[in-house]
C-alpha cells in the first residue's frame, strides 16, 4: 500500500478513542524511556515525527529540550499547541509529511513512537529512514518504537487468520480487524468505527520486521550500532509485545 488514508486513520475518532488511554502517569512514563534510551538531557535538539498531539513533545519541552515536532494531521497539531501553551512550554510545532523531510543535520536524537513508521511501501520507508538519518547530527541517534511481529502472528493463528481489537467510549466503538500478508509481512487492518449514529470505515496497512530486517535497513540508510531490545530495556524475544530499536548515525 503505497498511500494510506490518512484523514481517515488519524483524526477526531482517533484522539475521541485513545485520548482516555493516554493517562498523565503513561505520558510521563513514556517521556523517561525514551529520555533514558536516547540519553537525553536539557538543551538537546531533538525530532518528534510524527509528533502526534504532541503529548512526549511537550514533556520534553518540560524538561529543557528544544524540541521540533513535526505531523501531517493539522488537527493533532492544533491540540498539541494548546497543551503547550497550557504547560508553559514551547514547541516548534510544523505541519510535515515525513516522506518530504529535508532536515539538515540539525538534531541530537530523534523518535518515531508507537507504530508510528511502516505505513508506506518498503522503498519509500527506506528513504524515509535516510531522511531521519540525514536530519541528525554526526553521532546523533535514533529511536523508532513499535509493534513486535511476533505478538501479532499468535493472535492471527488462534483467530485463523483474524486478530480483533476493539476500543469503547460510553456508546462509541472502534472495532480494528486485522489480517497479514505474510509475503510482504505487512498487516492489512479494516478500522469501523460507531460514533454519534454514524458508522465510518477505513483501512490501513503498517509493515511489521524481525529484528535482522530492521537492523538492515537501519544500516541502509547509514545509521551504525543498533540495539533492539524490550520497552523495558531488556534483550528482545518472541515474547516482547514490542520493540525498541536504537541506532547512531
Amino acid at each position: 500500500m503505497t498511500d494510506f488514508d490518512v484523514e481517515g486513520t488519524f483524526n477526531a475518532d482517533y484522539l475521541h478513542f485513545y485520548l482516555p488511554g493516554f493517562t498523565a502517569e503513561r505520558d510521563e512514563a513514556e517521556a523517561t524511556e525514551i529520555v533514558e534510551a536516547l540519553d537525553l538531557v536539557s538543551d538537546m535538539r531533538v525530532l518528534d515525527a510524527p509528533c502526534g498531539h504532541g503529548r512526549i513533545a511537550n514533556l520534553l519541552a518540560g524538561r529543557g529540550m528544544y524540541v521540533v515536532g513535526a505531523d501531517l494531521t493539522e488537527l493533532f497539531l492544533d491540540k498539541a499547541r494548546r497543551d503547550a501553551a497550557l504547560r508553559g512550554v514551547v514547541v516548534d510545532y510544523r505541519q510535515l509529511d515525513l516522506r518530504e523531510m529535508n532536515f539538515d543535520h540539525e538534531f541530537d536524537a530523534a523518535f518515531s513512537w508507537f507504530t508510528s513508521f511502516g505505513y508506506n511501501d518498503d522503498a519509500t520507508d527506506r528513504d524515509v529512514l535516510r531522511r531521519y538519518h540525514d536530519a541528525l547530527r554526526p553521532g546523533g541517534r535514533f529511536l523508532i518504537e513499535t509493534q513486535s511481529i511476533y505478538r501479532l502472528v499468535p493472535l492471527l493463528v488462534d483467530g485463523r487468520g483474524v486478530s480483533t481489537h476493539s476500543e469503547r467510549v460510553g456508546e462509541d466503538l472502534l472495532v480494528d480487524t486485522t489480517t497479514l500478508d505474510a509475503l510482504a509481512s505487512r498487516t492489512l487492518t479494516e478500522r469501523v468505527v460507531v460514533r454519534d449514529g454514524r458508522v465510518r470505515t477505513t483501512q490501513f496497512s503498517v509493515r511489521l520486521w524481525t529484528a535482522p530486517e530492521l537492523t538492515s535497513w537501519l544500516e541502509g540508510a547509514g545509521f551504525r550500532d543498533v540495539l533492539i531490545t524490550d520497552r523495558r530495556g531488556e534483550p528482545f524475544t518472541v515474547q516482547s509485545p514490542r520493540m525498541v530499536v536504537v541506532s547512531t548515525a
